[in-house]
């Protein structure tokens, strides 16, 4: 596949698009954070949004990232038990689909308790920068949705267990 196929696929884009959304919030965060301790440290005042600023940029940060980590295989894996069961394809596959079951258990989990403070947060705001508190649990509930997503995705098309790395046992 040509270059150029590559970076059209779907995977590419996305891949792109959260790791230029993780820098964004990394870059806001760093200065903000860095202009606020200058003018505290320099000149005896401070921003008092940038704590707040902060916080709601780790928080989208975060949960952006372990989005864009399940597709790559990228999250806490079981290398050592999948390593004595990879050449039984049968057992494998067992093991994918559990392990699939087990990821959209958690994805419903999560969702559902990210759903309760997003409702929650609707009716409050921030005591700085008077945003919707909703937005603070908001990316873990899109982060459910979207893993989950993935996950039923792999699952229906009976995908073979991707680690992203070797099978190697220590």
């Amino acid at each position: 596949m040509s270059a150029d196929a590559n970076q059209a696929r779907p995977e590419s884009l996305f891949r792109r698009v959260s790791s230029t959304l993780m820098a964004i919030c990394l870059g806001v965060m760093a200065v903000s954070v860095f202009i606020n301790v200058v003018l505290r440290y320099g000149f005896g005042s401070g921003i008092a949004a940038s704590e707040e600023l902060s916080r709601l940029l780790f928080v989208w940060m975060v949960f952006i990232g372990a989005t864009a980590a399940y597709p790559a295989g990228e999250h806490m894996a079981f290398t050592s038990l999948v390593g004595i069961y990879r050449k039984r394809p049968k057992i494998m596959a067992a093991i994918a689909v559990l392990v699939r079951l087990l990821v959209l258990l958690a994805c419903v989990l999560v969702g559902r308790g990210a759903w309760q403070q997003v409702v929650v947060g609707l009716d409050s705001q921030s005591v700085v920068l008077h945003y919707p508190t909703a937005l603070l649990p908001l990316p873990a509930l899109l982060c459910a949705v979207a893993i989950g997503g993935m996950a039923l995705v792999e699952l229906i098309k009976r995908s073979p267990l991707d680690l992203g790395h070797g099978f190697d046992v220590e």
